[in-house]
């Protein structure tokens, strides 16, 4: 088995929908670090997992210094956000999803 990670630095703003009260119901902002983990039995036609180009395009490109809830279909938590990094990058397996020091979420596919 092949594996490869990326970790990626961007800013974004969010607001939480929450059925309870909470600051993080007013949009504020933070420099999340996130790090997308993938994996493969084989290695592609290049001789990679996945190109770490193509991570940074999706992440990067999607996410940095946006308005969350602007561009993402669901309530951009941290375990949310991580889940759907998960799901759009090739070949991935986990993603963590740090949105300030000491408090980073993860998704992992089982």
């Amino acid at each position: 088995m092949y594996y490869v990670s990326k970790r990626l630095e961007i800013s974004a703003a969010h607001r939480l929908e929450l059925d309870y009260e909470s600051k993080c119901t007013s949009l504020h902002g933070h420099n999340w670090i996130i790090t997308v983990h993938c994996r493969a039995e084989e290695l592609d036609h290049n001789g990679m997992v996945s190109d770490f180009t193509h991570i940074k395009e999706l992440v990067v490109g999607e996410l940095d210094h946006k308005v969350l809830n602007d561009v993402l279909p669901f309530n951009p938590t941290a375990e949310n956000i991580a889940r759907w990094i998960c799901d759009n990058v090739e070949n991935c397996y986990r993603v963590d999803v740090q949105e300030s020091e000491g408090n980073t979420a993860s998704y992992e596919k089982i």
